[in-house]
């Protein structure tokens, strides 16, 4: 059942339920590589557990919404245990998005972009890309160059001095990004395979 997947078992992750989200993709993956894991959005609950992810789909300004209504925006900002943004909780490590003008969590200094829609690249871009990684990371240890990766997203990270991986859309952009403790994957790792597992497998084990 688990043939291709590394077992993880003695860490404890909170998946932070907040910013809108389907979990059901990310519970799945979590369960394959055999990590715990408790859904919440307590800060003790935060405060116990080894590692945190940030899932989110949606808008960055209703993300805030919702941290700052469960008192969590400083919290985060703050941790010092390993944590992981996913999709639209990546963005929201940057100091602002321009959507709907959005002050984000500040950890990382950038801005979040809008893709110009055209007839061959529309958006949202939606679908398997390839990730080009620049610099080596816990995260990213042991995954190959030119893998794909599942991405849903209308608005992108640039390029800066925490992208640790790039796609491009047709525009390159940080598929990947880390500031000391704090870890971002534009794309889905809980829907993009092996590979996507790989990268789970990587940041329980952080």
């Amino acid at each position: 059942m688990n043939q291709g997947y590394t077992l993880v078992v003695s860490k404890k992750v909170a998946i932070v339920d907040s910013i809108g989200s389907n979990l059901a993709s990310l519970i799945f993956a979590l369960n394959r590589i055999g990590s715990s894991f408790e859904i919440t959005d307590e800060i003790d609950v935060l405060n116990k557990a080894s590692h945190i992810i940030l899932p989110g789909v949606g808008a960055a300004k209703n993300a805030m919404t919702k941290l700052k209504q469960r008192k969590l925006i400083d919290e985060i900002s703050k941790l010092t245990k390993p944590t992981l943004g996913i999709c639209l909780g990546m963005q929201i490590f940057m100091d602002a998005s321009d959507e709907d003008d959005a002050k984000c969590l500040g950890i990382i200094s950038n801005t979040c972009r809008p893709f110009e829609n055209n007839r061959d690249y529309p958006v949202p871009h939606m679908g398997w890309n390839k990730v080009r990684f620049n610099r080596d990371s816990d995260l990213t240890k042991n995954l190959k160059d030119d893998d794909y990766y599942y991405f849903v997203h209308s608005y992108y990270v640039p390029i800066c001095t925490e992208t640790i991986g790039v796609s491009s859309y047709p525009i390159e952009f940080s598929a990947v990004v880390q500031k000391d403790n704090f870890f971002g994957t534009q794309f889905h790792p809980e829907k993009s395979g092996l590979s996507g597992s790989k990268i789970l497998q990587n940041f329980v084990s952080i």
